[in-house]
């Protein structure tokens, strides 16, 4: 049916006004005795105005109308054709309107950053030194929010006062001077693959850290240049990740090396049950990309998820967004907060690496203005030898590390 635009509109709305109300008590003798046909009409009832024609049409076209709008209004919450086709319709999707990651303004003094933790899981021996190594560095640097470390509960009972072994020694150790708070966990690992990659579903037992508002897991072979508390401020969203901006714009996938995790029991639930169907090749990335990919909020890889390969690179605009930009090494290292280490084939920073290697793969010094430049070639070779050396302070060992 057309809606009733117009000349329909306009006779529509005069038939309506026309009528007058029906006249309640007794009609005089005169009056009702005869009906002047030329002059008077009988007076419709309620009954009859809503059988008009004109007026049934009227109220379809509005009740038309309103479900037209509700319908576009709510149009993210239809069911799709093939939702249908299936006999169900997919759940609403409440994470699909996280807002764009802004830091608000704020004052130290006034936040409770007790809501808020840095986590940490640790697999083995290795990966215990690195975890205790990143909190050293958020100690010093001063970060206001707690600091949780998710170890496997064979290492040590987190109340130990009296450590034996090396590995419950550095536990105590990152408890009593780097204030740690030490959670025992049940390491999620798969038979089969790579260890270290099997083992890195440990990460996502992050989302059920519930005593907490929020919790910024960062993966441990990385260094922290700079505190990273404002992340805890940002609005709110079950799950914010950068992008891998090294695979963009070619693969928007979201990178794990860094996530902001709003912990809760539906979401951990969500997380256990994507690892229980999980594929052979699907780990901690694969899981958090097929159940966030479209609906995490994204954190800008700069300053918060730089490669150390980059360093390495000739080609930085997916790192700098731009063209237009100059690739300044020293600019850059002094804006980053989070470094990864990625060198691939290089090894990571605790795995021994050659002389010949770390000759043939550390970055070449450019020549501009007839000048040689070798800040990329410096500063790559510098972040291994702070971490050797930190290794060394920290966790107390020159002994050579196994993965």
């Amino acid at each position: 049916m057309a809606p009733l635009w117009g000349s329909s509109w306009s006779s529509a709305w005069s038939s309506l006004r026309g009528y007058s109300p029906v006249q309640n008590g007794e009609q005089s003798t005169a009056t009702s005795s005869t009906v002047d046909s030329s002059s008077s009409h009988l007076k419709p009832s309620i009954g009859q105005i809503l059988m008009s024609k004109r007026v049934r049409y009227a109220l379809s076209a509005f009740a038309i109308l309103g479900l037209f709008l509700l319908a576009f209004h709510n149009y993210d919450r239809l069911p799709s054709m093939d939702t249908l086709r299936g006999g169900t319709a997919a759940p609403v999707n409440s994470h699909s309107d996280c807002p764009p990651a802004v830091v608000p303004p704020f004052q130290d003094s006034q936040v409770d950053w007790s809501r808020y933790a840095y986590t940490q899981y640790v697999t083995n021996a290795a990966y215990l030194c690195n975890s205790v190594m990143i909190f050293e560095t958020l100690f010093r640097l001063g970060s206001k929010a707690d600091r949780v470390m998710m170890y496997p509960e064979k290492m040590m009972d987190p109340a130990e006062t009296q450590p034996s072994t090396e590995e419950a020694k550095l536990l105590a150790k990152a408890r009593d001077q780097y204030g740690v708070k030490l959670v025992p966990v049940s390491v999620q690992r798969r038979p089969g693959g790579d260890s270290t990659w099997a083992e890195s579903f440990t990460k996502l037992l992050a989302f059920n850290q519930t005593q907490y508002a929020r919790v910024l897991n960062v993966d441990s072979d990385a260094t922290i240049l700079q505190t990273m508390d404002e992340l805890f401020l940002m609005p709110s969203c079950p799950v914010a990740m950068p992008r891998a901006y090294w695979l963009f714009p070619k693969d928007k996938i979201l990178s794990s090396q860094l996530m902001l995790v709003q912990p809760s029991a539906v979401e951990f639930d969500r997380i256990m049950k994507k690892i229980e169907s999980a594929g052979s090749n699907d780990y901690d990335m694969e899981i958090v990309n097929q159940l966030y990919e479209d609906s995490a909020m994204i954190l800008p890889h700069r300053p918060y998820d730089l490669l150390t390969g980059e360093f390495r690179g000739d080609d930085h605009r997916n790192y700098l967004g731009t063209d237009r930009e100059e690739w300044d090494p020293v600019a850059i290292f002094n804006e980053a907060k989070f470094l990864h280490f990625s060198d691939w084939p290089v090894p990571k920073p605790w795995i021994p690496m050659s002389e010949s290697m770390r000759q043939d793969k550390q970055p070449k010094c450019e020549t501009k203005n007839g000048q040689e430049n070798c800040a990329s070639r410096d500063l790559w070779n510098s972040f291994y030898a702070d971490f050797a050396q930190r290794r060394s302070q920290v966790c107390n060992t020159n002994k050579k590390a196994r993965r």
